[in-house]
């Protein structure tokens, strides 16, 4: 086996065990950001003890079992997780923004956890998310070997933020204002490789959104005008979009 094929292999092993890692953080803040619309995050367990911290288990030491464990399970986010990193270590190789998408994908996959629970994206993770993906791209511009451009980064941010802003005024009903902010983070992740990858992207989650959809009337789960969450679906697509756009750069 060559040297190359080694290092590749090793990155990717590693990665997946930082996302398995990131991943058992996060049942505790998926828990506590699952709740309706303009309702405050959760502070205590079922059982109406109090919730400390943000990160860690969904597990209360002060119930009993079944009822201690009271969020998304840790074995799924953690597989989750560690998947999704291993998958954007293998495209994206030893370019230095892999660092940057392996601190974002704990992050989306709690956005997606959440939307999919509740249909809600909290501020306190979207807003955070594209803020840090500008500005540690920003940072990756410095180091040699990378193999993106900040300003599409910017201006693909802007596009797809404007696009879903405008998706929201037509219909509002539809599409949530939480999806419009989660766009910016996501079009700079998409923005980073390029017009055709954020285009690329862009489809990928109406398209996965249009399948899911499409799969809930035919099993009569829901109608027509039935609200699905986005998020997920626009998470998605991106991942699917920053994967190839990392392996063709």
């Amino acid at each position: 086996m060559s040297d190359g094929r080694t290092i590749d292999l090793v990155l990717v092993a590693v990665a997946a065990l930082w996302g398995a890692a990131a991943g058992t953080l996060l049942p505790r803040a998926a828990y506590r950001f699952s709740v309706p619309p303009e309702e405050e995050w959760r502070e205590s367990c079922p059982g109406g003890h109090p919730v400390g911290g943000w990160i860690g288990r969904a597990r209360c030491a002060r119930c009993v079992w079944p009822e201690s464990s009271y969020g998304p399970g840790t074995p799924l986010l953690a597989t989750v997780t560690a998947l999704v990193c291993a998958a954007l270590a293998a495209a994206t190789g030893t370019r230095p923004e892999l660092g940057v998408w392996l601190l974002l994908a704990p992050l989306g996959v709690l956005l997606a956890v959440v939307d999919l629970r509740v249909q809600r994206l909290p501020d306190a993770v979207t807003l955070p998310l594209a803020g840090a993906a500008l500005g540690l791209l920003a940072l990756v511009t410095l180091v040699p070997e990378h193999a993106g451009d900040w300003l599409t980064a910017l201006l693909g941010a802007l596009a797809l933020g404007a696009g879903y802003f405008v998706l929201w005024l037509i219909n509002p009903g539809a599409m949530g204002f939480g999806d419009v902010k989660l766009a910016l983070g996501m079009g700079t992740v998409l923005g980073w490789y390029g017009w055709p990858t954020v285009m690329l992207g862009t489809f990928a989650g109406f398209l996965f959104g249009a399948l899911y959809g499409g799969v809930l009337v035919l099993a009569r789960r829901a109608g027509r005008k039935t609200m699905i969450p986005f998020g997920p679906f626009l998470i998605a697509g991106a991942f699917a979009g920053v994967l190839i756009g990392a392996y063709t750069a």
